[in-house]
């Protein structure tokens, strides 16, 4: 094993080259190329089981706290809210994904915080349940809140010094204002702060006209808190799985600007080796390399010059990325595509130990 001396202690430098191998083939330059040169539908992001399950999670502990029967659901779309009239829950994707929540950041400056995400869940559910009840067609609704059938302008003149409206979310033009944009914005705010553990709604707001409207959001509540809803349909706006653009072409990106940064990129040359494979008779390419690994492993070292650990670094990523891009290729070409792959890691090899880089 090479160990080089420095200061009585023994450097491993083996470790060293495959550390940084998968340095590399696994920096954010290289993975945010990779994202953003994904279709959006083929990111296969879910809820279940992403930063996002938490914050839902406790939302639905507050509503049992109310005693609320409904629990509004939840599907990942371009950014919050609710269809029309639709009871259910639009989230940004990029929530659901710490690295493309990264990029977000990134591309315009700024993401949501732990806070912020809270207060926009209860705003939506808010919606969520007016549209699950139907509660907009109620004349004592109408009366607090105004009529439903109001215009929905996307720009409004709010009084910031009004004390007939409830004061939640930060909108990045209007402030605390959003209040004012709608009645049915005004029942999503005031349903939030009724719903905000902790809230003190009733000192808050005890010398504001807008305290009528949380006690009539509080005995709304207690009247359909055990009824199932009226309504469960809807067309959904923008699902992530009909988001058949790139990543960076939804922000307006080309992401072959971020290409010479990646250094650890290989999805074109395993595209090029594995092109589009349909028929009944076709196999995995992530298959053929874990199946043939040990061999794999044998044959690029010795030509490559490379250590086994560094081999190892590189033939993961190959095959990591192939199952991720869902590669196939047809029974009849095995050997071809075999070869190929040895050829495609042999060449990645030798570019490291010569360069110290990954350029695939």
């Amino acid at each position: 094993m090479r160990s080089v001396g420095l200061g009585g202690s023994r450097i491993d430098t083996r470790t060293m080259s495959a550390a940084r191998a998968q340095t590399l083939l696994n920096s954010w330059e290289t993975v945010r190329y990779e994202l953003l040169n994904t279709r959006i539908c083929d990111l296969e992001m879910r809820i279940v089981g992403s930063p996002l399950e938490p914050f839902i999670d406790r939302l639905y502990r507050e509503f049992r706290r109310k005693n609320l029967r409904y629990q509004p659901e939840f599907y990942l779309t371009d950014d919050w809210g609710c269809p029309d009239q639709v009871p259910i829950i639009g989230v940004p994707f990029y929530l659901a994904d710490k690295r493309l929540a990264r990029i977000e950041e990134e591309q315009t400056g700024e993401i949501e915080d732990d806070q912020q995400i809270m207060m926009l869940l209860r705003h939506e559910a808010g919606h969520a349940i007016n549209y699950a009840y139907e509660l907009y067609r109620n004349r004592n609704w109408a009366e607090v809140f105004g009529p439903f059938s109001r215009p929905y302008k996307d720009s409004f003149q709010p009084n910031p010094f009004s004390r007939q409206f409830v004061r939640h979310i930060v909108h990045h033009r209007y402030g605390r204002t959003y209040a004012q944009k709608h009645p049915d914005e005004d029942f999503a705010e005031t349903f939030a702060v009724w719903l905000t553990p902790r809230s003190g709604w009733r000192r808050r707001y005890r010398n504001w006209p807008a305290l009528q409207k949380l006690l009539y959001v509080d005995r709304l509540m207690k009247e359909v808190r055990a009824l199932p809803p009226k309504n469960m349909n809807g067309h959904l706006c923008t699902p992530v799985e009909r988001m058949d653009v790139l990543l960076a072409e939804h922000y307006g990106q080309r992401a072959q600007r971020y290409r010479a940064a990646a250094q650890g990129y290989v999805d074109d040359k395993l595209r090029e080796v594995f092109p589009a494979a349909r028929g009944s008779n076709i196999r995995s390419a992530a298959d053929l390399i874990s199946r043939h690994l040990a061999g794999l492993l044998t044959r690029v070292t010795h030509w490559s010059g490379l250590d086994e650990n560094e081999v190892r670094t590189i033939l993961d990523k190959l095959e990591d990325r192939a199952e991720t891009l869902g590669l196939h290729y047809r029974l009849h070409d095995h050997n071809v595509k075999l070869m190929d792959v040895t050829a495609l890691a042999t060449s990645l090899a030798v570019n490291f130990s010569y360069t110290g880089q990954l350029t695939g």
